[in-house]
């Protein structure tokens, strides 16, 4: 079996997993050594294929769009997994009262179980092997439901998966919002959903059938702002990369900019002359990624005409102002934006990039605090106290400070959303303990005070019981 593509397969893969669990439900520290190297030399291995198969989904995608955003950060991924696992797999020591003395605690970390994936198309193998390596180093099975949008890097990947894996342990699904459907109706032991909110309400509405616990990581539009005492053009070497990569189709990428009203037009400045040097041509330019399909591209066409016909400055940063027939479009600034604009109320996943001045800082922060909390917040400042403003009176599910986007590959970091961004974290320690249960172990030895306590009532231990412990 490659891959899944009938609602049958999935129903009979997921009891053959369930099974296979069942006859190893804490699958070794060798064994979990064994899983993540194998998943490191797929992707090793098979380099030039991901790229070839990645671009030919996009309609061209940039190889080292692909180097970056999907084989290096899985490879890190999984190379922090190993090196860590040992002492994840450690039971953790938890402190015992007095009053229950002599007694031990601890938490030891038993696999879920059977874990279902819910892979997006924009970073297609990274989404998937990210919560796969820690759901292995973990010790569940997981079953993989790739996007309809990425056929040919499915069937890249359930042809590797199953060379390495058998099916009973890492299985992948392909089809189309049916089986996605199906998918999320399966009573697997948890179910981890990267995509968009409106769809994160689908999944979790259909785990909650089998109460079937999730982690959804989300979207939304993630601010900037810009202090007024930072160097314009140095605010911008720090924002460009994590809204570029992929052509904006990253849902951490700088979705929206505040900054300081009397330097809008600089920052425009700034931009067009970084952007230029990264692309000085969009559409011969083997660096520049397309948008995925027309359906996106002409969505990202019509937040566009919208936000012009309402007033907005439309500022494409090169001359090739971008083309239909080959989807590529350079980084364009939206100035003079409103709320009243879709620009302003859609996650846009591409290539725009509003600018908001503001006179206070406050502006920005009562703007973003109106909203629906974001996955990622940025901060371009050298001024400690205003880093620290910001940071306490906001909410994001992450943020980087004179950064874009590279905490979510930082490995060390939890990644995850709040809010309508996402709830529950993964990558690193965070990521093991999501795919795995945390069970209390109270242990008591030959000796035992308990019975101290046992009825009749109102002897006086209970009476000094009660006087030393409830103060």
């Amino acid at each position: 079996m490659i891959e899944i593509t009938s609602q049958e397969a999935l129903a009979e893969t997921f009891l053959q997993q369930k099974a296979h669990f069942a006859s190893n439900t804490y699958p070794s520290y060798q064994d979990r050594i064994s899983d993540l190297t194998k998943l490191k030399a797929i992707l090793i291995d098979n380099q030039e294929a991901f790229i070839d198969a990645m671009s030919k989904d996009f309609g061209h995608r940039s190889a080292d769009d692909t180097r970056l955003g999907d084989i290096l950060s899985s490879v890190m991924g999984i190379n922090y997994a190993i090196k860590k696992l040992k002492g994840w797999m450690k039971p953790e020591k938890k402190h015992i009262g007095i009053l229950f003395q002599p007694a031990k605690g601890k938490v030891v970390f038993q696999p879920k179980g059977v874990v279902g994936i819910i892979a997006p198309w924009n970073y297609p193998v990274f989404l998937a092997f990210g919560p796969l390596t820690t759901a292995l180093a973990a010790g569940n099975t997981a079953m993989i439901k790739m996007s309809e949008f990425t056929p040919h890097t499915n069937v890249l990947l359930a042809d590797l998966i199953a060379k390495h894996f058998s099916h009973k342990q890492v299985a992948i699904v392909c089809g189309e919002a049916e089986m996605a459907a199906a998918f999320s109706s399966v009573a697997f032991d948890h179910l981890f959903f990267t995509g968009s909110t409106g769809v994160g309400k689908l999944v979790m509405k259909a785990a909650a059938e089998n109460l079937v616990p999730v982690t959804l990581e989300l979207g939304g539009k993630s601010p900037t702002i810009i202090d007024e005492n930072i160097d314009i053009k140095v605010a911008v070497s720090r924002l460009i990369l994590g809204k570029t990569l992929n052509s904006g189709q990253t849902c951490v990428a700088p979705d929206y900019i505040f900054c300081p009203e009397n330097k809008v037009a600089e920052l425009t400045q700034a931009f067009k002359d970084a952007y230029q040097n990264m692309y000085p041509n969009t559409q011969d330019n083997t660096d520049c990624t397309c948008i995925i399909n027309k359906s996106q591209k002409a969505r990202i066409d019509d937040l566009l005409t919208d936000a012009k016909a309402k007033g907005a400055n439309i500022i494409p940063l090169t001359a090739d102002s971008g083309d239909n027939s080959s989807r590529k479009m350079p980084l364009t600034i939206l100035t003079n934006v409103n709320d009243d604009m879709s620009v302003m109320q859609q996650e846009i996943f591409g290539p725009l990039l509003p600018i908001i001045g503001y006179k206070k800082v406050e502006e920005a922060i009562t703007y973003i605090n109106s909203k629906p909390r974001p996955l990622a917040l940025y901060i371009c400042s050298f001024n400690k106290a205003f880093q620290q403003y910001i940071l306490l009176n906001t909410h994001a599910g992450g943020v980087c400070i004179n950064d874009a986007a590279f905490h979510v590959i930082n490995d060390d970091l939890p990644f995850g959303g709040i809010g309508a961004s996402g709830m529950g974290q993964y990558h690193g320690s965070e990521g093991f303990k999501t795919f795995s249960h945390g069970k209390a172990v109270l242990s008591r030895g030959r000796i035992s005070l308990g019975a101290l306590l046992f009825p009749p009532f109102g002897k006086k231990i209970h009476q000094l019981v009660y006087k030393l412990f409830i103060r």
